[in-house]
């Protein structure tokens, strides 16, 4: 069983599940390149507060001032943005991506960062927050969202999206761009030995549970190098994938720890999503015919029996002087413009139309079942 402990990063190594402390310039230079499969970072936000805020009945808020996140100017917070980019894209898998977050005082010059870096944008996301705090001063709009941008590493690469999981996540629609989640508050809300907020700008485990649903698959090494109190550990922990993180304050390394001390992996089975049809092995007809498990002469048929079709040895089929793939044939009969034959074609059982998909299902379990069984 893999624990969390806290340790500097060794040369060459990749230190899996632990909290490494330190500069995450400094600690991603340590670690091998070309690593990890996803990186998700939620740099300071340079907000650049003039004084404390104050609610209407004179309490101050609770609002990100630490000293992590002052800069002088824009000149240098561009230029830890260039240097920390550069750090995660040279850990990056070619095939890899990121996801950075960031509010309207960083994450347009992150983001023109990113494209100068190489990176090549997929998706902005806004994070709409369903109960967002209201804005104090009452001289602006309240601010409502967060934006995060999802980048590849290169145009080119062949990046993880598990577009039928988020699918499912919402109730079989299409995901779009625009996410509304609360932000963290209750019981996920972590507090210090005060009682005050463990960190300022904890984010929701529910926003990085779809992250990583939608962007990772089980096994995959995630780094957050501004881990923080931990979600991106503990979700990635609780989803089967694993990560990195990097913290420079012990402070919230400690939190973090604890947090994670208690956290548990879901069960194995739990961890499946759902996939694409296109991702699955492809399975030729003509390999249910040289196995037997239909025969050279026997008879297809629709459903609805209007159509009827026999299987003949190259795996293609013939009837009422239409011949070609179980797709064309089924197409031509209907005179429609294409046809799954999978689903449309079907075989008799003791009595029953049985699809001849049936057996193409059992081709992929034999072949995905060899697949689980040879060695890495």
């Amino acid at each position: 069983m893999k624990t969390e402990t806290t340790r500097r990063a060794e040369p060459r190594s990749l230190p899996l599940n632990q909290i490494l402390a330190g500069d995450c310039i400094e600690v991603m230079n340590s670690l091998p390149e070309n690593s990890v499969d996803l990186i998700f970072a939620d740099p300071p936000y340079n907000l650049q507060l003039k004084g404390d805020l104050h609610r209407p009945d004179n309490s101050k808020v609770d609002a990100v001032d630490d000293h992590w996140d002052q800069f002088a100017g824009f000149g240098a917070y561009d230029k830890f943005t260039r240097e920390w980019l550069a750090a995660a894209r040279r850990v990056l898998k070619p095939h890899g991506a990121i996801w950075v977050i960031g509010s309207y005082h960083n994450i347009f010059r992150v983001g023109a960062a990113l494209q100068d870096a190489g990176f090549w944008i997929l998706n902005d996301v806004v994070w709409r927050k369903s109960n967002p705090m209201p804005n104090f001063r009452g001289k602006r709009l309240t601010n409502a969202h967060e934006t995060m941008i999802w980048a590849s590493k290169s145009e080119n690469s062949k990046y993880t999206f598990n577009y039928e999981a988020l699918k499912s996540l919402n109730e079989g629609v299409q995901m779009r761009s625009d996410w509304v989640l609360p932000i963290c508050t209750g019981g996920e809300r972590l507090k210090d030995a005060k009682g005050d907020k463990a960190h300022p700008t904890q984010k929701p485990e529910s926003l990085l549970h779809r992250v990583l649903i939608g962007s990772t698959n089980p096994g995959d090494v995630v780094l957050d190098p501004f881990f923080g109190t931990g979600t991106t550990g503990a979700v990635a922990k609780m989803l089967g994938r694993d990560f990195i993180g990097i913290e420079r304050e012990e402070t919230y390394r400690e939190v973090a720890e604890k947090r994670l001390s208690r956290v548990r992996r879901f069960d194995a089975s739990a961890l499946a999503t759902t996939t694409s049809k296109r991702a699955e092995p492809r399975v030729p007809f003509g390999q249910v015919v040289e196995r037997g498990m239909l025969r050279p002469g026997e008879e297809l048929y629709s459903l609805d029996n209007r159509h009827k079709v026999k299987v003949r040895a190259d795996g293609s089929l013939i009837g009422n002087d239409v011949k070609g793939s179980i797709h064309q044939v089924g197409a031509a009969l209907q005179r429609a413009p294409s046809c799954n034959g999978w689903t449309y074609w079907h075989f008799r059982r003791e009595g029953r139309m049985v699809p001849i998909d049936i057996l193409r299902q059992q081709i992929r379990a034999e072949m995905q079942a060899d697949g689980a069984q040879r060695p890495n």
